[in-house]
């Protein structure tokens, strides 16, 4: 290995650190991916999760001037092809190497400014920041796994942006809470926090489970060695959606529901052995 392999490969690592630290789910839905994939998606991660950090995190700083700092560093990374920050340098590597539309990007880092600028949002907004938060992401995920197959990305587009969808739209039933009191904000349109009630959250998940029926056809299509992986995601947070379907209104505004991590794993090693078999 020389010494700019060795630059690249530490500048990953970096990324599959800060991914174990911040998400155990995805690390272990990561795991079961094949191998060639690993760090492309801790890289992906890890530019997602420290953009989110700017906006949710540094209340002490001037959020607007770190984030546009942020956008600019990485579109130098991509187009130098080089970043100091290793998270950047990770990132353009597979953006680089897959061909990532830089149009994603952008509708990433735009949805990052949303969160400032925005409290509460109505249907164009909601629909805008679903997108660019979460759709596009599991968009750049789906380029690296066609390795470059663009028919293949084409065909698996809708439902791999249903199931980042899907899985938003979760993070907002389970966080409405820290939103709310810590951030102000209310991601669900026309959604009163203070009258939530078990009206709107029958709503909200009957729309969460029709992107997820439309994102499982998808699942069954990728490639082998991305399968098994985004079964586990998806299984784990349908376990989740679960939880929260079955309690009241009033226990989602007042705790966050977690799964544990002993039954991340059951899911992780029984997504497996049905695949393994054939099974699922």
């Amino acid at each position: 290995m020389d010494a700019k392999q060795l630059f690249d490969q530490t500048t990953l690592e970096c990324s599959r650190l800060i991914t174990q630290r911040y998400s155990t789910s995805f690390t272990l839905g990561i795991k079961t991916l094949d191998k060639k994939f690993h760090m492309a998606i801790y890289s992906i991660y890890g530019f997602v999760r420290y953009a989110d950090e700017i906006v949710d995190t540094f209340h002490d700083q001037d959020k607007g001037a770190l984030l546009q700092r942020f956008k600019k560093d990485t579109y130098e990374a991509i187009e130098a092809r080089i970043s100091l920050n290793p998270v950047l340098h990770a990132f353009q590597l597979i953006v680089n190497q897959y061909q990532i539309d830089r149009d994603l990007i952008e509708a990433f880092l735009r949805s990052m400014e949303m969160d400032l600028d925005f409290k509460t949002y109505n249907d164009s907004r909601y629909n805008e920041y679903i997108y660019g938060s979460a759709e596009v992401v599991g968009l750049m995920c789906l380029k690296v796994f066609c390795e470059g197959d663009q028919a293949v990305y084409e065909h698996l587009r809708k439902p791999a942006c249903k199931l980042g969808s899907a899985f938003q739209k979760v993070n907002f039933l389970r966080d409405i809470k820290s939103d709310f009191e810590e951030r102000g904000r209310v991601y669900f349109p026309g959604v009163d926090y203070r009258l939530f009630d078990k009206t709107i959250k029958k709503q909200i998940e009957e729309d969460i489970q029709r992107d997820f029926d439309e994102a499982l056809i998808g699942i069954e299509q990728l490639p082998v060695g991305a399968k098994l992986g985004v079964k586990v995601a998806y299984l784990y947070y349908q376990k989740l959606f679960d939880k929260i379907k079955g309690l009241p209104a009033e226990t989602i505004t007042k705790k966050r529901i977690r799964i544990p991590n002993s039954r991340k794993i059951s899911l992780l090693l029984g997504t497996y052995f049905e695949t393994k078999l054939g099974l699922g």
